[in-house]
């Protein structure tokens, strides 16, 4: 029966393991993936352990077992942590880390030495194969004081976030919390309630189900879980999102700034206890639930007039809440005033605000390429930068039009060179914020990041009136890393294969990042960088860009040395 019973918590944990792989996305923490791989190694060791027939047998079980002992109470530590917004320094994670592999290595040691169990005795009861410790030695006590600093640390972690944080969810501590009391107890005191099996299998059993419930809740309430987050943080749009049980579940800053009653709502708390909220955001969520089309509102505040948008919080296909968008509508609505009283100024008013619309257009550009940038520790400031270069090239290009550019074409590669870049949104994190040149692997990582540029670009721009910015802007995220020899990626163009529009960004992407400062490299001299440019014309560049490169090039080595000053 015993071996039966952790056969059965193995399969629990294996299963639960599955439906993780199922539920997994690129962001979540490693520690889940960890915890979820290595928990049913250490079920997997009871069941050897269960199932032995000799000493040496019952020693390789416990040290199968010792895997996950050593090391799932650093992923939990590590998981709290995250979930908790708490800040680790790299030096306490790999101190963590060094604990248990020391632990570890202590217990690899059983049967050789005395150094994790002095005395070791084995029999087979009703067939079930039992490791009686009869004297430990100083490596377990490490083991237990290191288990103990753990659950400490965990417990801590938890009570400050429960007191400091109110962006941190309740339910997620209460679900952790729980977590931390299960494995505490299994551990501890198991022994207390029954002599014939370890209750720790079922309690990794119940963890990996604490850990699915916090993981379906993730996608509610974690603003990290999405690449737009430094844009939506501190743009010009509001974003306030409900469960739909009316539990709060966040909000940005220009949201906070129009409702400062926010600021005093709980993460996973309900909002209806709260008067002025219940009054707005709930009683519009409320007239949307019984009319869809029903989903637009106006809200006036210091003689400004906001729009709010009320639909469906999504976490991928599944309706999960509700999400109310506020904009500042206050022109809006004075030229609707406006135009009622004054049909004469329509041209004028029409004008104003298609120009505010652009405005808004090229600032949500910029802002998504900053916002990509930002993850890059490597090459801040760059997209600003090169979009100034492009602008450069394009000045002198225009004063003997070769190629025969008109001004909207030129317009657009200007505007479109922020964009060049957003594929880095795709590349992982430890590539993209690696201190230093790329391994050949990484490289080849990092070079998916043109083609997944002129996706995002394409979807983003795919409803728009400008189908000319929409190509130049896609052309500029895919190509710019061609060469004109044929040796560039992602498609290996060569020549006039490559569009004009990535040609000059290729010049404008390159010069910036010889004469800029990097974390890996000191800036170049404007001479040497010169001298690269020029050695690459026909081969790397369009040669038949080099006479509008030479044209540019005072007024580039300016432009950069304002930058120093």
């Amino acid at each position: 029966m015993v071996a039966l019973y952790y056969d059965i918590m193995f399969a629990a944990t294996v299963v639960l393991a599955i439906i993780y792989a199922y539920m997994h996305h690129k962001h979540f923490d490693v520690n889940f993936s960890l915890m979820f791989a290595f928990a049913p190694i250490q079920n997997l060791g009871y069941c050897f352990l269960a199932r032995s027939q000799s000493l040496e047998a019952a020693l390789m079980a416990t040290k199968v077992i010792y895997i996950g002992a050593a090391f799932n109470m650093v992923f939990l530590l590590l998981i709290i942590f995250e979930l908790c917004h708490l800040r680790v320094w790299k030096i306490t994670r790999a101190s963590y880390f060094v604990c248990s592999m020391v632990v570890f290595v202590g217990v690899l040691s059983i049967g050789y030495s005395d150094l994790y169990y002095r005395d070791v005795t084995f029999e087979i009861i009703n067939g079930t194969g039992v490791l009686h410790k009869n004297e430990y030695g100083p490596f377990h006590f490490l083991f237990y004081a290191m288990i103990i600093g753990y659950a400490l640390d965990c417990l801590g972690a938890l009570i400050y976030s429960y007191v400091k944080k109110k962006s941190v969810s309740r339910k997620t501590i209460y679900l952790l919390f729980t977590s931390l009391i299960v494995t505490i107890f299994s551990f501890f005191f198991g022994r207390m309630f029954t002599e014939r099996f370890e209750l720790v299998p079922i309690a990794f059993v119940i963890d990996e189900i604490i850990y699915l419930c916090v993981i379906y809740r993730i996608c509610l309430y974690d603003i990290t879980d999405t690449a737009m987050e430094s844009m939506i943080e501190k743009g010009a749009t509001g974003f306030v999102s409900f469960d739909f049980k009316m539990n709060y579940l966040g909000s940005n800053t220009t949201a906070r700034e129009t409702f400062p009653e926010l600021e005093n709502l709980i993460v996973d708390k309900t909002a209806t206890k709260n008067e002025m909220i219940n009054n707005t955001c709930i009683k519009w969520i409320e007239e949307f639930r019984e009319n869809e089309n029903h989903d637009k509102f106006h809200y006036e505040k210091n003689n400004k007039i906001y729009l709010v948008d009320v639909n469906y919080l999504f976490d991928g296909k599944r309706k999960r809440g509700y999400q109310l968008v506020i904009t500042d509508d206050t022109k809006d609505q004075k030229y609707i005033t406006l135009l009622n009283k004054f049909n004469s100024s329509l041209k004028e008013q029409v004008n104003r605000k298609t120009n505010h619309i652009i405005e808004m257009h090229n600032n949500l550009i910029m802002s998504m390429a900053m916002m990509v940038e930002s993850r890059d520790n490597s090459t801040g400031g760059h997209i600003r930068r090169t979009s100034e270069c492009v602008r450069i090239l394009i000045d002198e290009i225009k004063k003997d039009n070769v190629f025969n550019l008109s001004d909207s074409f030129c317009k657009n590669i200007i505007k479109a060179a922020p964009m060049h870049d957003l594929g880095k949104i795709a590349v992982d994190d430890v590539i993209l914020r690696k201190p230093g040149r790329f391994e050949p692997d990484e490289f080849e990582k990092m070079k998916k990041h043109a083609e997944e540029g002129a996706k995002i670009v394409r979807e983003i721009l795919k409803n728009t009136d400008d189908a000319e910015f929409r190509i130049v802007a896609e052309n500029v995220a895919h190509y710019h890393h061609e060469r004109w020899d044929g040796s560039g990626y992602p498609k290996g163009l060569k020549g006039e294969q490559i569009p004009i529009e990535a040609r000059i960004m290729a010049i404008a992407d390159v010069y910036d990042a010889l004469v800029s400062k990097r974390i890996y490299k000191d800036s170049m001299s404007f001479e040497k960088a010169d001298s690269i440019i020029m050695e690459s014309m026909g081969m790397h560049f369009d040669k038949n860009l080099e006479p509008f490169y030479v044209a540019a090039r005072p007024k580039l080595e300016a432009y950069y040395r304002s930058l120093n000053e």
